[in-house]
């Protein structure tokens, strides 16, 4: 059996007063999709980013691999209004490895934005500022473990279809994916798994 590309033991994560989980492990081993779920405030964003060491938790321990292995993409896009798609790509791709300009537009353009690669993001619409942070998904060499927090908010349903698409190719080919969303995954991915949170309770 594959070793796990993500293992976390006994975790805790406190807000405030509120605890939200206790004693939380998890496993995830390549070809495998871990699917967080629970109602909003449960504390899904906090552990995904307790996961990708963005958040120290309260105990417990995380094993996880090296950032340029890991891909983080957060609820909000994360991009800079004033540049362009392909120029916010290059920016947020170049943090773990060169890109050339062609191999980012073949990216955008895999998420329907060929047309507006060139465009100021600020002109862009949600869903399109969306396609083009989730562009990253389509760039050479993806690392193998990714962690998406809400990754089909503000997609239309084709888009997110292509979405669940690549998901099930990056596990086919022994990636990993830990993602946040309440979305039936159609179809299953083999490895699909699921874990709900409660908030405490």
């Amino acid at each position: 059996m594959n070793p796990p590309l993500l293992d976390a033991v006994a975790l805790r994560c406190e807000r405030g007063d509120r605890l939200l989980f206790d004693g939380l492990d998890l496993r995830v081993r390549p070809g495998e999709l871990l699917q967080i779920g629970g109602v909003n405030g449960s504390g899904k964003t906090s552990l995904l980013r307790i996961l990708a060491g963005l958040l120290p938790a309260d105990g417990g321990h995380v094993q996880r691999p090296p950032a340029t292995d890991l891909l983080w993409l957060g609820h909000a896009p994360g991009i800079a209004d004033g540049l362009s798609a392909l120029e916010n790509l290059l920016a947020l791709a170049g943090l773990r490895q060169p890109l050339t300009r062609a191999a980012a537009r073949a990216a955008l353009a895999a998420m329907g934005l060929e047309a507006w690669a060139d465009e100021p993001c600020a002109q862009l619409s949600a869903g399109q500022r969306r396609r083009v942070t989730l562009a990253r998904l389509h760039l050479p060499e993806p690392p193998p473990l990714w962690l998406l927090d809400e990754p089909f908010t503000a997609l239309d349903a084709a888009t997110c279809a292509a979405l669940e698409h690549r998901l099930a190719e990056h596990c086919a080919r022994g990636g990993a994916v830990v993602l946040t969303s309440h979305r039936e995954l159609q179809p299953p991915i083999a490895g699909h798994r699921r874990l709900l949170l409660e908030g405490g309770r």
